[in-house]
């Protein structure tokens, strides 16, 4: 990755994974995806995003409360999940880390080659995943297979669609789900 130039002294430039450069600064708190000059749509994630931007509150909670983590953050958080989304995509997801620079409102962004639809069913991919794996660990066969069974009748594409849907959010009065 070439470096980023430092204009006023910071470094405020990401290059993409499509070779194009994106200010930092023109990214913001409501931003979910941008349409680049490479003809693409990139997927935007910021870490005050809440978890449940990608699944419902009630699984947000049995995240935090299921998933130890060893790092500054009490509990599993859009940060946590978004390292999962690049240690398994690494050529496809790049990150900045601006927590020096007071003129965003983020400390860090992540921006994939994935449009932001396609992230998200990526997200839920990588932590029914993640679930699987915690399933696994508690060595019940009825569980697990109960588990699996509901899986195979799970379908990320649909859930994805209803949830983007549900979470459209346009009024005061809007709540999470």
């Amino acid at each position: 990755m070439a470096e980023p130039r430092v204009p006023g002294g910071r470094e405020s430039e990401l290059e993409l994974a499509c070779g194009e450069r994106v200010d930092t600064h023109d990214l913001h708190l409501g931003m979910r995806e941008f349409a680049c000059d490479c003809g693409q749509t990139h997927g935007v994630v910021l870490d005050p995003h809440p978890l449940a931007r990608f699944v419902p509150e009630f699984l947000t909670e049995v995240l935090h409360a299921t998933i130890e983590t060893n790092d500054d953050y009490d509990e599993f958080t859009t940060v946590h999940l978004m390292g999962v989304v690049m240690e398994e995509f690494p050529e496809k997801v790049v990150a900045a880390d601006t927590s020096e620079d007071g003129s965003v409102g983020f400390s860090l962004a992540w921006v994939s080659d994935f449009d932001s639809r396609r992230l998200h069913e990526i997200v839920v991919e990588l932590l029914v995943e993640l679930m699987e794996h915690a399933i696994s660990h508690a060595e019940d066969d009825d569980v697990m297979a109960e588990f699996e069974e509901q899986m195979l009748q799970f379908d990320v594409g649909a859930f994805v669609e209803q949830y983007r849907d549900e979470r459209n959010f346009d009024g005061r009065s809007d709540t999470a789900i």
